[in-house]
């Protein structure tokens, strides 16, 4: 009897396929809670909802082809008193994103 051995579209064996995505999976869940306090801190500052706060996020992090998390990450640190200043690339972009969804 002969065994074969399942591999996926990309070559991959299937449990190599399977740990990446649990790896993923695992820094999405972490990420998420810092992404959501960015969501409170643009929504508290700019008196938008949370799906436009997120637009806000998802753009400034396309414009300054930054990772989501670092920009969210950015923005909550930022927020506190004495944090630190934003990168310029990154306050333009949140400018732009903030001027294009908000008006």
């Amino acid at each position: 009897m002969t065994t074969v051995a399942h591999t996926s579209i990309a070559g991959l064996p299937n449990s190599d396929l399977l740990r990446q995505e649990v790896q993923q999976l695992r820094r999405a869940i972490a990420s998420r809670p810092v992404i959501d306090q960015a969501r409170g801190v643009l929504m508290a500052t700019h008196t938008c909802t949370s799906d436009e706060a997120w637009e806000v996020l998802r753009e400034a992090s396309q414009l300054s082809n930054t990772k989501l998390r670092t920009v969210a990450a950015a923005v909550t640190a930022g927020a506190r008193t004495g944090g630190p200043r934003l990168s310029p690339e990154l306050r333009s972009a949140l400018r732009t994103a903030l001027a294009r969804r908000l008006g």
